[in-house]
């Protein structure tokens, strides 16, 4: 089993978080301390404990053993757009020091570091930083989400052609369940498992309030994939 991953997704809004989730409470029930992480995430509340983020705080209460907030989420932004403009609006400069330091202290603390990126593949963190800069040096093998629904098998099959030509390597994708209505939904993943050049981890179905903890066991089998 590898020390960490990176999950990502082939587009926004398909499932990065419960996936991985979901990945930390299957690595958990194999009696690993897994922890999540969500270095930069825009779109965050303030509290009276500081700005936080939904995303970010699953990841935290999905970790075993628990990690401070400020690990899991280095860079929490206030407004719910594109990174780099929501760190621009709310005069932040996103550096890969203080993620790759936050990282470091998890990992020393854990047996295998989840980390969640952001939107899709190619969406960036900051006007000088992408997502395959920081999982280059944080060297960390790439799961992909696919959200299953029209379209999706063009985002999967141009996310793996990016996640490669970028220096990168994709060990695995998970599907997800978006849209309960998509047609020949057994013949898309069918597509999706002849094509992608890594193993499906499993299957998280759609459901109106999924629970990650209850979803586990879709991917316990899938872990033996990765390595």
């Amino acid at each position: 089993m590898t020390a960490g991953m990176f999950v990502t997704g082939t587009e926004t809004g398909i499932g990065t978080t419960l996936s991985s989730c979901t990945l930390l409470h299957a690595l958990r029930a194999r009696g690993l301390r897994a922890v999540g992480m969500k270095p930069l995430a825009s779109g965050s509340d303030a509290t009276v404990d500081g700005l936080r983020n939904e995303d970010a705080l699953a990841l935290q209460a999905a970790s075993d053993p628990r990690p401070a907030y400020e690990d899991v989420n280095p860079y929490a932004l206030p407004l719910p757009l594109a990174p780099e403009l929501a760190a621009r609006d709310a005069g932040v400069e996103v550096a890969l020091a203080p993620m790759l330091a936050a990282h470091a202290r998890l990992a020393a603390r854990s047996d295998v570091v989840v980390v969640e990126g952001v939107g899709g593949w190619a969406a960036p963190l900051s006007g000088q930083l992408d997502q395959a800069g920081l999982v280059r040096a944080l060297q960390l093998p790439v799961v992909l989400v696919v959200g299953l629904r029209l379209g999706c098998l063009n985002h999967a099959y141009l996310s793996a052609r990016a996640i490669a030509a970028d220096g990168c390597r994709l060990v695995g994708w998970i599907g997800t369940g978006v849209d309960p209505a998509m047609a020949r939904i057994d013949d898309n993943r069918a597509l999706l498992a002849a094509r992608l050049p890594a193993p499906c981890l499993g299957w998280l179905p759609w459901q109106a309030s999924p629970d990650p903890a209850a979803l586990a066991p879709q991917l316990s089998r899938g872990l033996d994939l990765i390595s």
